[in-house]
């Protein structure tokens, strides 16, 4: 099969064939429709995050694809022909206290696909029964394979700040997860203010539902926001810790920092006078569950979000990562489309599109 795979964290990722995998004991084989290029890929793929991942690996985890054959032992009634999505948590226990509790995304011997396991850069992925998850037939691949992290990471963000009609909702980072935050924060009745240093993803956030947007380039975020009365929450999907300090600053009395990038930098500055006086909560988010992403996919089958996306082939996929770096992605997501005819790739050249 084709996939790209990193033999090295400083050179760029080879496309190249390597060998089918096989699905062991309550694993399915999923042929890749489409995978999604999360800010999480590139950080795998350069080895930036103090735990790396292990060349040569496969990276990718927004894959979404068919199954075409079942490993033994699979309690979990996956069938072949049935479209499931290939999630970051790709591997939990079962057994432990987080597990046991809902919170398996917490468990301390998960694998993460794209990362632990091979992911979805490729023609082929195996996944585990238990936590590939199950894609409408009315959600196009395309829109699923972003949903499937981005989608379910600010989902579960926007559940855990406690957000509610009557708060203001800042997001920082408008781009690939930001833009799904504000529709999540918006679907629960809050403003939502969007803060970006990009004028088009401003713009592109008005439309998706944002009552105000701050440039953080052209003026200070911080005084922006609060001369509004502050947020009651903010949700900072941004790769640069600045823009945490800055949600810290806007917040308002009693408000709430969800914390959900993964900067390289890793540390940030927190006040603690301003955080103890003013009742302040700070808090990370990481992915969602199973049943969130199943309530993600639903949200979009009945039309309450869209997915803004451009599709890449997965040949180009170190011109894709350049794109991300330097901003000129021309949508907040892309998307490698494993089914692309020729060298243009659009919904229309993909077998099977959803209309």
């Amino acid at each position: 099969m084709k996939a790209a795979v990193v033999h090295d964290f400083a050179e760029p990722l080879r496309v190249e064939e390597v060998p089918d995998p096989t699905p062991g004991d309550e694993q399915v084989l999923v042929r890749v429709e489409a995978c999604g290029l999360c800010h999480t890929d590139i950080h795998a793929a350069h080895g930036e995050w103090p735990v790396k991942p292990e060349p040569p690996f496969i990276p990718g985890h927004e894959g979404v694809g068919i199954v075409e054959g079942v490993g033994p032992g699979n309690p979990h009634g996956l069938e072949v022909g049935m479209r499931v999505a290939l999630p970051w948590l790709g591997y939990a226990c079962g057994d432990c206290r987080y597990c046991n509790s809902g919170r398996e995304t917490l468990c301390e011997k998960q694998i993460n696909t794209g990362y632990g396991m091979d992911g979805g850069f490729a023609e082929l992925a195996v996944g585990y029964a238990r936590h590939v998850v199950r894609v409408p037939d009315e959600v196009d691949p395309l829109d699923a394979a972003p949903l499937t992290c981005a989608g379910v990471t600010t989902y579960k963000a926007v559940k855990e700040s406690g957000a509610r009609a009557a708060d203001r909702v800042a997001v920082f980072g408008a781009g690939g997860l930001g833009h799904l935050a504000i529709q999540y924060a918006r679907v629960t009745g809050a403003e939502v203010v969007a803060v970006d240093v990009n004028d088009e993803r401003l713009a592109t956030a008005t439309e998706l539902g944002a009552a105000r947007v701050v440039n953080a380039k052209a003026e200070d975020p911080v005084a922006a926001i609060q001369a509004m009365g502050g947020a009651d929450v903010a949700i900072s999907t941004a790769v640069s810790p600045v823009a945490f300090e800055q949600a810290i600053g806007a917040l308002a009395r009693g408000g709430r920092l969800i914390c959900v990038g993964l900067p390289a930098e890793n540390d940030i500055t927190v006040p603690i006078f301003q955080t103890v006086l003013g009742g302040l909560s700070l808090k990370g988010s990481i992915v969602g569950t199973h049943h969130d992403l199943e309530e993600v996919f639903e949200l979009h089958r009945r039309g309450e979000t869209r997915v803004l996306r451009a599709e890449r082939r997965l040949e180009d996929v170190n011109e894709a990562i350049a794109e991300v770096l330097d901003g000129s992605a021309p949508e907040p997501r892309l998307v490698f489309d494993l089914q692309a005819v020729g060298p243009e790739t659009t919904s229309g050249d993909r077998a099977g599109a959803v209309a």
